[in-house]
């Protein structure tokens, strides 16, 4: 019975994880424009996830305002599969500034220090 009853659970936990989906949201300027801004929040544990799309030694600034201080974000370079450095996974980046290594989309991936986080997110690249 013990057997039967720790299956189940590994069985409930593993629909639970393998139903989770991550969307990936694409970050699209206005014409003309070379920024962003997006609103939005995060539940305590969950990610929201942004493409943008940039040239090799472009210039990039990412920033990101809450109203409790405590949304945080990383950068990934897709092609490379490595964070940028200052935005990495143990980093707590709110201000991100340097050149682009590579020509493709950069993933940012938005997350919360302590419990939910709303946040203003401002992307600008040159």
């Amino acid at each position: 019975m013990k057997y039967l009853i720790f299956a189940v659970i590994l069985v409930l936990a593993g629909l639970s994880v393998s139903n989770a989906q991550v969307t990936n949201k694409r970050i699209k300027f206005k014409k003309g424009e070379s920024s962003a801004t997006i609103e939005g929040g995060v539940i305590r544990g969950e990610r929201d996830t942004y493409l943008v799309g940039a040239n090799k030694n472009q210039t990039m600034i990412v920033t990101i305002m809450s109203i409790e201080d405590n949304a945080v974000f990383q950068i990934v370079d897709r092609e490379t599969g490595y964070y940028l450095d200052g935005a990495g996974e143990l980093d707590d980046a709110k201000r991100w500034e340097g050149t682009l290594p590579s020509k493709g989309d950069y993933e940012i991936v938005v997350g919360g220090t302590r419990g939910n986080a709303e946040y203003t997110l401002k992307v600008f690249i040159e």
